[in-house]
């Protein structure tokens, strides 16, 4: 590895940390940037599942005010993230590597859409609440379980797909719907990592380095969170997804 290649991957690791923190799809940042420096697509997804950890715990510490008063919540949500993101891992290490190269275009894509939409879903929010349900609905849990199916197994767009579940399914405030996303994320790519450090091949390096990346990303995301316009990280996102959709077809 480069020196050039280290400061790319260790920017990119700051960049996912802000956009994952703000808004949730920061691995739209560092896989593409993985990919472009020739690593391969299953090696990339897991150290930088394995590296972006940390910055997810980065992200919860920075929104822990907002996270008070949640604790029974993030327990029942917590189980669902742990169990769906569980699943996601052992999906990734025992599928065949040619499955997850087909696949990953079609999830950058729903990534991507996930992305454009989440202004409208935010905007819906306050249309479809249950105020007498504080924790959501068994319907709710499921699907949380099934965003961390796909966290685990691949993760970008995850934060986008929780906000949008928790947004229809409970009567909150969108900052602290937030927290509890940066929670839920962390709960899902942590036991991912987990398992692949057990049973996966990890460029070390690489996860370093988003690793360190990612922890202050975290923290700025978190102090700008409520002033920042998501626009503009959508529109970086929108175009690294399109870029590396076209460079896994291309290959």
């Amino acid at each position: 590895m480069s020196l050039l290649d280290a400061v790319l991957i260790a920017l990119a690791g700051v960049g996912a940390g802000v956009i994952n923190t703000v808004v949730g799809s920061g691995t739209l940042v560092t896989f593409p940037t993985l990919l472009a420096l020739g690593y391969s697509p299953v090696v990339a997804n897991v150290s930088n599942t394995v590296g972006l950890a940390p910055g997810g715990l980065s992200a919860v510490i920075g929104y822990r005010r907002e996270l008070a008063g949640q604790r029974d919540r993030l327990i029942r949500l917590g189980v669902a993230a742990m169990i769906g993101g569980s699943i996601g891992a052992v999906l990734l290490v025992t599928l065949p590597s040619e499955a997850f190269e087909a696949i990953v275009p079609v999830l950058i894509g729903l990534g991507c859409v996930l992305v454009a939409i989440q202004p409208w879903v935010a905007r819906r929010v306050k249309d479809h609440t249950e105020p007498d349900r504080p924790h959501g609905s068994a319907t709710m849990w499921v699907l949380i379980m099934l965003a961390g199916v796909y966290g685990g197994y691949f993760g970008a767009g995850q934060g986008v797909l929780l906000l949008g579940i928790m947004g229809i399914g409970l009567n909150e405030d969108l900052q602290r719907t937030n927290a509890v996303k940066n929670y839920l994320a962390l709960v899902a790519n942590t036991v991912a990592a987990v398992l692949f450090i057990v049973i996966a091949e990890i460029d070390w390096a690489v996860a370093g380095l988003v690793a360190l990346g990612s922890v202050i990303g975290g923290q700025i995301g978190a102090s700008v969170a409520r002033r920042l316009p998501s626009v503009v990280f959508r529109v970086v996102i929108l175009v690294i997804g399109v870029i590396a959709i076209w460079r896994l077809l291309a290959a």
